[in-house]
């Protein structure tokens, strides 16, 4: 298998995220994560910070 582009699995800081997103002409668009390059997604539900990491989260099929 090739490997992977690093800014494929570099991944973003909170100030990155935070720049592209506000490039987002509409800044009311729902945010969503995929998995599976946008085949499918889920809704974000919450943000938090979970051992030293910044977190997004879905919880719609949380039993927590």
């Amino acid at each position: 298998m090739p490997k992977q582009p690093e800014w494929v699995i570099q991944g973003k800081s909170i100030k990155q995220l935070i720049k592209e997103l506000e490039s987002f002409e509409d800044q009311n668009l729902l945010v969503e994560i995929s998995f599976d390059d946008g085949e499918t997604s889920k809704p974000i539900s919450l943000v938090g910070k979970i051992d030293g990491k910044c977190m997004l989260l879905n919880c719609e099929n949380s039993t927590k």
